[in-house]
Formats: C-alpha cells, structure tokens, sequence
C-alpha cells in the first residue's frame, strides 16, 4: 500500500490525526522537502511524533527512481510532504503509476496554502483567479507571464495569489520583498503602460500557519521595503473590493482607510 500525506503549513501539529495514524503504523517513511517544508519544526520533530526514522530523498529519488513506489508492492509505505500532497503534478504522477501497477494508494490531505493564504487574506474565496507564480530571475530568464496573469485577473475583476519560488536545495525562499521588486522592474520595461504600478494595492503574507502570521496590506511603494521576517512568504494582489473586504484589509492587515471611499 502506498500512502501520500500531506503535513499541512508550518510545523508538525499541522498534521492531521488521520495522517498521524497512518504514519505510526506504515513499515517505511520517506520525506521529500524539495516542493515545501515545514518552517516551524525541525526534521527530528516529526521523527519524535510519529516514533519512526524518516529518510529524506533528493529530488532526483523523487522524480526519476520512484524506489518508495516499488517497495509499496509489498510493504505499506508512505511519502510525506508539507502542505498538501497534491498541490504538486509530480505527486499526482505516483497515484498514475500505482495505479498501473496495481497498487493500492490512499491520499491524506493537509493545509494547502492555496486556501490558507486567501483565506487569511480576508478576500472571497470565489473572487480569485489564476495563480501564479515569481520564480527567482536567471541568466536570459525573466519571464512576464507572472505580471501578465495578474493584469488578466484585474481585467475580469478577480483577486491574484502569487506565490514565491522555492528553491528547498539551495536554502533560497522568495521573499515578498523580491517579488514585488520583480514586478516593479517588468512595470519599468513596460514604459508605464502595466496595470500594476507602484500605487497597486497588495497584500504581502507570510508563515501562514504560524502564530506569527504577518499579513500586510498597502500600496506595493509601501510594502516593497517593510520587513515580513522569515520564510515562507507569498503576494495577494486585490482587485474590486466588496465593503467587508475593504474593512478587513484596513482593520486586520493595516491598509490605510482611504480604500474605503472606494467600494
């Protein structure tokens, strides 16, 4: 049997009880933590709770050898990841591959950041759009699909999650910071004729999950330099607010009231 569990968004009592159970009990634990990880707890954390060693894979054992697939075919073996399992296509592939081998597979879910984030975000659940992603820059790579997916989302009057690349192997996370200074510089290329301009209200979130939390709203000039602290860090860009969504950004995520006059 082959088991997919998610540990949710922050540390391990993010784990669900049903997850917990089925990690006491499986034969083999493997952990990929390339994708996500849990900020609020150390790796030796999970080991205590679960009262089993856990082997930590590479991304290449994840995507290309697939040994903990093999050894499902006759021992019960679950692979562990934080948020929620599905959330990445590589971990849809496993549930195809069993599938082809005849193996039996349960998926037990967790926290995504997905419905975290706009959640904690105050907007309607409803009103969002595609999700995006800013991945860190490169030689000849600077894509403008993340700003162009946001213009699209404006346009037809729908919030944006933008979430932050993870670079897990390199200890490298994408601060809110960074984000918002690489839509800045694809406005400047554009010559001002972008939709999101230094004025766009934004909303900088980070450690959901955590009892830190911070989520921070104002105009990106205003939020391009506040310091939201540690990882993991993602962006909300607002379109048209309802008068409830409003009064939460000024009275929750410190937006200046003027937006207000607005809705």
């Amino acid at each position: 049997m082959f088991y997919l569990v998610g540990l949710g968004l922050f540390d391990e009592k993010d784990i669900s009880l049903k997850g917990l159970e089925c990690l006491k009990n499986v034969d083999k634990i493997y952990a990929e933590f390339f994708t996500s990880r849990l900020f609020g707890s150390s790796f030796e954390a999970i080991e205590e709770l679960v009262g089993q060693e856990i082997e930590v894979l590479v991304r290449g054992e994840v995507e290309e050898e697939h040994k903990f697939i093999e050894e499902a075919k006759t021992a019960d073996v679950a692979l562990i990841t934080g948020g929620d399992p599905l959330i990445a296509t590589t971990h849809s592939d496993f549930l195809v591959q069993c599938s082809k081998k005849g193996i039996d597979f349960e998926v037990i879910h967790g926290s995504s950041i997905l419905s975290s984030a706009p959640a904690i975000s105050g907007l309607q659940g409803y009103k969002f759009g595609k999700v995006t992603t800013i991945p860190f820059p490169d030689y000849n790579f600077y894509p403008k699909s993340p700003y162009e997916a946001i213009e699209e989302n404006l346009k037809m009057d729908l919030h944006t999650l933008v979430l932050l690349d993870i670079q897990a192997h390199k200890d490298r996370y994408m601060t809110v910071n960074q984000g918002l200074e690489y839509l800045m510089n694809i406005y400047d290329d554009l010559d001002c004729e972008g939709l999101i301009t230094p004025d766009t209200l934004a909303m900088g979130i980070a450690r959901v999950g955590s009892k830190d939390v911070i989520v921070k709203a104002g105009k990106i000039s205003d939020l391009i330099d506040f310091d939201f602290g540690g990882p993991l860090h993602c962006i909300v860009i607002p379109s048209k607010l309802h008068i409830v969504e409003a009064e939460y950004l000024v009275e929750i995520a410190g937006a200046d009231s003027k937006i207000l006059d607005d809705v």
